[in-house]
């Protein structure tokens, strides 16, 4: 059974307002709750076959972050440059191009976005948070398939989210 994990960038810094945008790293706030998440994902023994990230500097550390909780090398890491401010229907191709070999996706991005794909998915859902995960099941054979018709919400976390 596929599953996949979207996984919001954990809070981005802002006191290098001359930096651009994608070049903006994580926040204090956002090097403690990324690694917070990745614990709580390796407590429910969920590990990634595959991470794609956006280029964006905060996704990039945020998904290297979850990855060390997780014993995960950066070589699962893909760096994917259309996620960045990505739109829902950008994500659900990147998904829908995934290899059958892989079964546990995380993908890292940005909102809105990523909040409007969950939407888009069913979930009843105002805002992911910063460094939040929504994971879902895909009840389809393949990741071509993959839609709200054939997913199923397994869990929505965030870092305030009492556990």
């Amino acid at each position: 059974m596929k599953k996949i994990f979207l996984i919001r960038h954990a809070k981005s810094s802002w006191d290098e307002p001359w930096l651009r945008d994608h070049d903006r790293p994580l926040a204090p706030r956002g090097l403690k709750a990324a690694p917070i998440m990745g614990k709580r994902l390796l407590k429910k023994e969920i590990f990634p076959d595959l991470i794609i990230s956006s280029t964006a500097e905060r996704a990039k550390e945020t998904a290297i972050l979850v990855a060390k909780e997780l014993g995960t090398t950066n070589q699962k890491i893909v760096l994917e440059s259309s996620l960045y401010h990505a739109p829902p229907s950008t994500y659900l191709k990147v998904i829908r191009q995934q290899p059958e070999s892989i079964q546990t996706l995380f993908l890292v991005g940005h909102n809105p976005g990523m909040t409007d794909l969950i939407q888009n998915l069913g979930v009843d859902l105002d805002n992911l948070p910063t460094a939040g995960i929504c994971g879902f099941t895909c009840l389809a054979n393949t990741w071509k398939e993959f839609s709200k018709e054939n997913s199923q919400l397994i869990f929505i976390d965030y870092p305030k989210k009492s556990t």
